[in-house]
C-alpha cells in the first residue's frame, strides 16, 4: 500500500512521516500526557523517534499492517499531531484509529479534525467495514474526541489494553461503522455542550470546593478511622445500606476505589466534607444516571459528631451547584428511607421538592424499603 496524503478544509495536512520529522516527534513525545496515555516508551529517546519515522512507519505501509500519518499545519508545516490506523486488517476490512496531539497544538481540536479525515479515507477509499477506538479508562479527552468523530461506546471493558508494567488496564472501546462519521459533532459532545463540559471536569477534578464553613475535598488515606466510625454509627447503619460489620478493609476499598473510580470512569463525583480544621465531617456524592445522563442522584452521610451544625446542608448546596455548572446536569434526585427526617431536612433546605413516597424504592442489605423521593432543578437551588 502506497503512503497517502490527506488535506482538510480547515488547514491540516496528513502525510506519511519523513526522516526529518524525527526531532519534532521526539520533542512531542516528551510530553507527560502522551507518555501517560499512549504506549510510547518511557523514557522516549531520540533514536526511538528516528527509528519510528525512518523504519517502523515505512515498514507499516509496505506490509499494510498500519497506516501511520503525521498531522501538520498546512500553512507553516509545523507538526501538530499523529493520526492514523494503528492496526489495519485489510483482509477482514477493519482497523483501529489512534491519535496523539503535540502539547503545543492542544485546544484546537486537532485530533478530532485529523481523526475525522482518516475515518473518511478508511471507509470511502479502503472500504473498511468497521473502525475501533480504544482508550484507557480515565482518558476523557480521547473519549470525547472519538465521540465527536462518531464512535459509540458501550461501557468499560476489563483488561482491554496492555499496561506498560506488563499487565493490563481497563479501557473504553468505541466502534464506528460506515456512514457514521460525524462531520458536525453531536450537540451533547459539541464544544460547550454538556458532554464536553463533563469530560473537562473529569479530566481535572477540583482538589477543593468551598461549602459554607467547611470544604469539599477528595478522599484520602487519613480519613480511614473517621470513615469507619461514621459507617459504624447506629444512625448511619439505620438509614443506609452499609455493611453491619463495616471495618478498615471496606473503608480502604472506599477510599481507593469507590470515589476515585467514579471520577476515573465519569460515572459520578464524590467528596469528603471537611470541617475548618480539614477533619473528616462526612461524605457526599452525585451518581450519574447511566440511562439519563443529565440526571444524577445525591447521596450523603454525616459524621455523628458533626450532625446539626449545618455542614451537610452547605455541602449539598455546593455539590448540587457543581453538578449543574460543571457536569451539565438538568435534574438531581434525592432518596431516603421514609422516616429519615435529618436527611429530608437537608434536602428541603437546599431546595429539593418532595414528590412523594416510592414503595420499595430503597435497598437496604438485601431488603426493599419505602423511600421519599425529591427532585432539584437548577432554578430550585437555594
Amino acid at each position: 500500500m502506497e503512503p497517502i496524503e490527506l488535506t482538510t478544509g480547515d488547514g491540516l495536512v496528513l502525510r506519511a512521516w519523513h526522516e526529518d520529522d524525527a526531532e519534532d516527534v521526539f520533542l512531542a513525545c516528551q510530553d507527560p500526557l502522551i507518555q501517560r496515555w499512549t504506549m510510547v516508551p518511557v523514557p522516549y529517546l531520540r533514536e526511538q523517534a528516528v527509528a519510528y519515522v525512518r523504519e517502523m512507519s515505512r515498514a507499516a505501509w509496505v506490509t499494510e499492517t498500519s497506516a501511520p500519518l503525521g498531522v501538520f499545519d498546512a500553512r507553516t508545516g509545523e507538526l501538530l499531531a499523529s493520526a492514523g490506523l494503528v492496526t489495519l486488517d485489510l483482509r477482514n476490512r477493519h482497523a483501529e484509529l489512534g491519535t496523539w496531539v503535540a502539547p503545543w497544538a492542544r485546544g484546537r481540536r486537532v485530533a478530532e479534525r485529523a481523526g475525522r479525515a482518516v475515518s473518511h479515507w478508511a471507509f470511502e477509499v479502503l472500504r473498511l467495514t468497521k473502525l475501533v477506538w480504544r482508550a484507557e479508562v480515565g482518558n476523557h479527552a480521547s473519549k470525547l474526541t472519538a465521540e465527536r468523530i462518531g464512535f459509540t461506546f458501550d461501557g468499560v471493558v476489563r483488561a482491554l489494553l496492555p499496561a506498560k508494567d506488563g499487565g493490563f488496564v481497563d479501557g473504553w472501546h468505541g466502534v464506528m461503522l460506515p456512514g457514521e462519521v460525524c462531520d458536525t459533532p453531536p450537540a451533547w459532545v459539541a464544544p460547550g455542550g454538556p458532554g464536553a463540559l463533563r469530560a473537562h471536569t473529569f479530566c481535572t477534578p477540583p482538589a477543593r470546593l468551598p461549602a459554607g464553613p467547611g470544604t469539599l475535598r477528595l478522599v484520602r488515606d487519613g480519613d480511614l478511622d473517621d470513615l469507619v466510625a461514621t459507617f459504624r454509627d447506629p444512625e448511619t447503619v439505620q438509614w443506609t445500606s452499609v455493611p453491619l460489620d463495616y471495618g478498615p478493609e471496606q473503608a480502604m476499598d472506599f477510599i481507593h476505589h469507590r470515589y476515585p473510580n467514579g471520577w476515573l470512569q465519569g460515572t459520578g463525583v464524590g467528596f469528603v466534607v471537611a470541617d475548618p480544621d480539614d477533619r473528616f465531617a462526612g461524605i457526599i456524592d452525585l451518581r450519574i444516571n447511566p440511562i439519563d445522563p443529565v440526571s444524577a442522584e445525591l447521596g450523603f452521610s454525616s459524621a455523628p459528631w458533626m450532625r446539626g451544625k449545618g455542614f451537610m446542608t452547605e455541602a449539598a448546596r455546593a455539590i448540587c451547584g457543581f453538578g449543574f455548572d460543571r457536569l451539565g446536569l438538568g435534574r438531581i434526585v434525592w432518596r431516603a428511607h421514609v422516616g429519615n427526617i435529618g436527611s429530608r431536612r437537608v434536602a428541603e433546605k437546599v431546595g429539593f421538592v418532595v414528590e412523594g413516597i416510592q414503595r420499595d424504592g430503597c435497598e437496604q442489605r438485601g431488603a426493599r424499603v419505602d423511600g421519599w423521593v425529591a427532585t432539584l432543578l437548577r432554578q430550585d437551588l437555594k
